[in-house]
Parts: structure tokens; C-alpha cells; sequence
């Protein structure tokens, strides 16, 4: 059974925590992220297999009741996606780069999602709003028509369209940003 991921996004930070506990007593899940961002809301990201996880979001929905923002489940997520969102990837080179910035991280997540399926790129960071006003930003590396498309895809995918905030191709990234997107030293 493929993996995957369940998404909710809160305005209270002690009914996210209370949300928590609800949904894994329901069902066998991994929490994957669970934090407090700008604007006092509360994000949580948990994976496993499509029907249990169905189970546990249903639970903490219901116990975020009116705190509940906005929630998604991807039941076939890319296996690109969760090492993204956990963290920049250091990759060796970029060629074009792509970033799709949102007004939050729902719509960033599910953007990278979307993208990858869509074209032969290589996700390099999924940023989770903290520090960002709780903002979200997808970035990406390929060839330049696979990134064009990707990009094009994943801005697509975005509901409501103002919650799209800006999105760019780098048709030939310079060697420098490598490590601003990575955290790799470019070689020199």
C-alpha cells in the first residue's frame, strides 16, 4: 500500500495540540511535523496508509472544530515530498530553478506535490512558513522545459488563486545560488 499524507492547518495552537493527541489514538499514523508558526497558528503533518489515515483526520478535525483552518490528505504522495518538507536537500549542482511562493504552507505542500508528478524535476526544499509570516515556498531544480512545466502545474493546482503569491523560472541558475537553496558550497 503507497503512503499518504495528511495535512492540517489550525488557528489555535492548544487545539492543534489537543488535535494531536485525537488523532493518533485513532489510528496507526506518523506525526511528521507539528508546529507553531506566525500568526498563532498550528501546522501538523502526519503519513501512513490512506484508510487509517482518513480515520485519524476525520478525529482531528472534529476535535479542531471551528480552530480548523484549512486540511488535505495526498494519498499517493511523491516520494520526493516529505524529505523536502523536512529539510533542504543538498544536491551536487542545480540547472533551472523554479519557486512557487504562497500565502501558506497548505498550498506551497500541495504545489511540490502536483509539480513533481507533473515533470522530471528534483525538489530541493518545501519551506513551512516559520519565520515567513507563515508563508510557503516550493523550490526546484531540472532541465528548463521540465521546470517551466512544473512550475506551470503547480501553480495550476492553486486554490484560490490569490493565494498564490509569486512564481519564477531561472532558466540557467548561476552556480552561487547553490548554496542558498541547498545549503551546499558551489564549487568553485
Amino acid at each position: 500500500m503507497e503512503s499518504a499524507i495528511g495535512f492540517l492547518e489550525l488557528s489555535s495552537i492548544a487545539k492543534g495540540i489537543e488535535s494531536i493527541d485525537a488523532l493518533l489514538k485513532m489510528a496507526q499514523v506518523d506525526l511528521l511535523y507539528a508546529q507553531a508558526v506566525p500568526r498563532g497558528k498550528y501546522l501538523i503533518l502526519i503519513n501512513g496508509k490512506l484508510g487509517e489515515l482518513e480515520q485519524s483526520m476525520q478525529a482531528g478535525k472534529e476535535t479542531a472544530g471551528p480552530a480548523l483552518l484549512d486540511s488535505f490528505i495526498i494519498p499517493n504522495v511523491d516520494s520526493q515530498v516529505l524529505p523536502a518538507f523536512q529539510g533542504k536537500i543538498v544536491l551536487p549542482e542545480i540547472e533551472a530553478v523554479g519557486v512557487i511562493e504562497t500565502k501558506d504552507v497548505a498550498r506551497a505542500l500541495l504545489a511540490a506535490d502536483v509539480a513533481v508528478k507533473k515533470a522530471a524535476i528534483t525538489l530541493i526544499e518545501i519551506f513551512h512558513g516559520r519565520g515567513a509570516g507563515g508563508k510557503g515556498f516550493v523550490t526546484f531544480t531540472g532541465e528548463v522545459g521540465a521546470v517551466r512545466t512544473a512550475v506551470n502545474a503547480g501553480v495550476s493546482s492553486i486554490q484560490p488563486k490569490d493565494a498564490l503569491i509569486s512564481s519564477i523560472v531561472l532558466p540557467y541558475a548561476h552556480k552561487g545560488l547553490l548554496p542558498v537553496l541547498t545549503g551546499k558550497e558551489a564549487a568553485r
